[in-house]
């Protein structure tokens, strides 16, 4: 006998199973404003409401702003030919060891040579922008690709990978920078950047592994291979996006690591002086002033005070990021915002 029931609408269960379901056509200018909402406003809509993201990323604009107005006043491009933001320091320009906040054309004062402590720091920027990013960007690569490869086939792979990353690790850092400085004897930011990088990615590669090694048994991990995703798609979207908010705060430690290593070595002459940088500005304030003379000390402070607050800069940033890749939190920003356009 047929069956007659119906599936409670008054059609046919055949009908039923045979129904496809209405998707509603969401036009171009819709589409792309779910993606804005989505990549753009929620995450910058969790950043402003988080007060550690909001100091962090001022300071590290500050920075890069900083950076960016000593690159336009030094460069010779033609497109920039005559536009001085901030002039470059030149000796004598102000009288030996001036005061701070006592002049505006040397605001933070002047130091045995006269020259300005301020145009000092905008023009150091520059170069510490090149070794922080190239060491910083180095570290984080290299540690998330092979800690996840590593991590994610296994076996053999697994093996080789960690047994390289034991080896660098057992390695002191310091003594590897300082050997390798000594023999390349590098004098360009980003050449600089690289070698303070090596030693920084064996702890992180060792990290990302462990994190990978569970990630990887998590029920929507063995979905996507269920699925027939490739790896490199599962390792982008499954793993290594879970991964996100430990790898940024690595960056900012990264970031942090290389400011401190530069500085230092620069601070005990390892370094050769080529280039501008807070750690030369420090070296010369050492030799050259006295520092039990209240008067002298604002030309050693002043590197110091700006290597601190740049540093914050980068640990409040990180910190703020990780709230970024909160589902929970980008989730609700983004149904606020879709309530919004319904009503």
């Amino acid at each position: 006998m047929k069956a007659t029931d119906d599936g409670g609408d008054g059609s046919p269960i055949d009908d039923i199973f045979t129904r496809t379901s209405e998707v509603p056509t969401l036009t171009r200018r819709e589409k792309a404003r779910r993606t804005f909402d989505r990549r753009v406003y929620a995450p910058m809509a969790v950043l402003v409401r988080d007060w550690r993201a909001l100091v962090g990323g001022l300071i590290i604009a500050a920075f890069f702003l900083t950076g960016v107005v000593a690159w336009v006043s030094s460069s010779n491009w033609w497109f920039l030919d005559g536009v001085v933001l901030v002039a470059t320091p030149t000796v004598m320009e102000g009288p030996i060891f001036a005061p701070p906040f006592q002049d505006s054309a040397y605001p933070l004062g002047t130091g045995v040579m006269g020259k300005s402590i301020f145009k000092q720091l905008v023009h150091a920027a520059p170069a510490m922008l090149q070794m922080i990013f190239a060491g910083a960007f180095l570290s984080v690569i290299a540690g998330t690709v092979i800690g996840t490869v590593a991590g994610y086939r296994g076996g053999t792979i697994d093996k080789t990978l960690m047994s390289f990353t034991d080896v660098v690790l057992t390695i002191p850092g310091i003594a590897l920078v300082i050997v390798l400085a000594a023999i390349f004897e590098p004098r360009h930011p980003v050449v600089v950047g690289i070698i303070l990088g090596i030693d920084n990615w064996p702890r992180l590669a060792r990290t990302v592994r462990s994190e990978v090694l569970s990630i990887r048994e998590e029920a929507f991990t063995e979905a996507s291979r269920i699925m027939g995703l490739s790896q490199l798609t599962i390792l982008r979207k499954d793993i290594i996006s879970n991964l996100m908010p430990y790898i940024s705060i690595n960056f900012a430690n990264g970031a942090r690591t290389i400011i401190f290593e530069s500085v230092a070595l620069y601070f005990l002459g390892i370094l050769s002086f080529t280039t501008l940088n807070w750690g030369v500005m420090m070296n010369e304030a050492y030799n050259g002033a006295d520092l039990t003379n209240l008067g002298q000390l604002h030309w050693l402070f002043a590197p110091m005070l700006t290597i601190a607050i740049v540093s914050l800069g980068f640990i409040l940033f990180a910190q703020g990021l990780d709230r970024i890749f909160n589902v929970r939190l980008r989730a609700r920003h983004e149904s606020t915002t879709a309530d919004a356009e319904e009503q």
